[in-house]
């Protein structure tokens, strides 16, 4: 494959040899939890130098907020941490994320639940909780802020789930 040639194959991206991963992080609106842990991941994935290897994005399993920017509280904790927020928009998740992503990550089991009932019996990518990842975790769903107010719990939370799952998709790209 020549460089800067992408070749498509059942709807799976390969780039340079690779197989192109693909995360999906989601949550109830798409303004607090998943548009933070999609600025947190690519902010990972471009001090490890994986851009070309691994994409990211973020949903909501409502769509009251589609379009809208994410809360000003994400926005505050991210510009905190020297972390890009740009670009990033509201948006539902529809059937077509559960075939395009590799990995399907909720928030919290309710997140979980709506993705799983989206998908019905269809196969999808990983659908897993973000704090599956985080072993030494006291909880198991990451709280919303919208209702709590506490981003910066949320913030350390996401940040260590997001970090134990690059370690995972690295291992993958090996494979």
């Amino acid at each position: 494959m020549s460089e800067g040639k992408r070749t498509f194959i059942i709807g799976v991206e390969i780039i340079g040899g690779f197989k192109m991963k693909k995360i999906l992080f989601v949550c109830l609106g798409n303004i607090c939890r998943s548009p933070m842990a999609e600025a947190i991941m690519r902010d990972l994935i471009a001090k490890e130098g994986l851009e070309g290897k691994i994409t990211v994005d973020s949903a909501g399993t409502g769509n009251w907020h589609t379009g809208k920017p994410p809360h000003e509280g994400t926005r505050t904790i991210l510009s905190k941490h020297n972390i890009s927020y740009e670009g990033l928009k509201a948006r539902q998740i529809n059937k077509k994320d559960l075939n395009d992503f590799d990995y399907i990550i909720g928030m919290d089991a309710e997140n979980i639940g709506n993705i799983k009932r989206l998908a019905g019996n269809a196969q999808t990518g990983k659908i897993k909780r973000l704090l599956d990842y985080v072993k030494e975790s006291d909880v198991e769903d990451v709280p919303d802020p919208y209702y709590t107010g506490n981003f910066t719990e949320v913030y350390d939370l996401v940040t260590k789930g997001c970090e134990n799952l690059l370690k995972e998709i690295k291992q993958d790209l090996l494979k």
